[in-house]
């Protein structure tokens, strides 16, 4: 990385789940062997599955709530022989997740130096942030489901930008999910592929020039 493409660095985009917290995959992949007997169940599901892929998008939007959301992937998945407690499943999954220290330190060191931070999530379940402060994590949390835009659409990273009031081509955007850095990168804003906390804190401090 060149010193140039450091200086213009001015601000971080981060997502939330993966990222500041323990891997959602994983955990996804031990709820879905519990409930199941197939770690993939859910991954398939999602990825096969257009009127699942809808609910999502349309709970991750804000359109329907956490139930209706529950409800529907139940009566999806029941014909398949798989029964899901409805409501109460996300609370389930949400429930494997951990925070990741590393990155949250990383993350209020960058702001303490003087690196405005916003977190872009696609928010999953009524109540996913239960237990963390986003006001002292992020200077901005920019919620699928407040403003009723999801990763990786443009708009919800141009929205994340003008509340930091930083240009798109001065951010950072760190997503454990490449397609959503792909959606960033359309505005500029450069992409950092999260799969380890260690390799990530190593880039950051690279581009900012901070020990983080």
């Amino acid at each position: 990385m060149s010193g140039a493409e450091s200086k213009v660095m001015k601000a971080v985009l981060t997502d939330f789940g993966g990222v500041l917290t323990s891997n959602v995959f994983e955990a996804f992949e031990v709820y879905s062997a519990s409930v199941s007997g197939d770690p993939q169940m859910f991954a398939k599901l999602f990825r096969t599955d257009a009127a699942a892929g809808a609910l999502l998008v349309e709970h991750e939007c804000g359109r329907i709530d956490q139930a209706a959301f529950e409800r529907g992937i139940a009566e999806l998945l029941a014909p398949r022989g798989v029964v899901l407690e409805a409501p109460g499943f996300v609370d389930s999954f949400q429930a494997l997740l951990r925070p990741d220290e590393v990155m949250i330190a990383a993350i209020k060191r960058l702001r303490a130096a003087g690196v405005p931070v916003a977190i872009v999530s696609n928010s999953l379940g009524d109540d996913c942030y239960r237990g963390y402060d986003l006001a002292e994590l992020a200077d901005v949390a920019v919620i699928s489901g407040e403003v009723g835009m999801r990763k990786p659409s443009r708009g919800i990273y141009e929205l994340a930008c003008a509340r930091l009031g930083v240009a798109p081509v001065e951010c950072v955007m760190i997503d454990d999910l490449e397609h959503n850095l792909r959606g960033a990168e359309r505005l500029g804003i450069r992409g950092l592929h999260h799969v380890e906390a260690g390799r990530t804190v190593t880039e950051l401090g690279e581009w900012f020039s901070i020990p983080v």
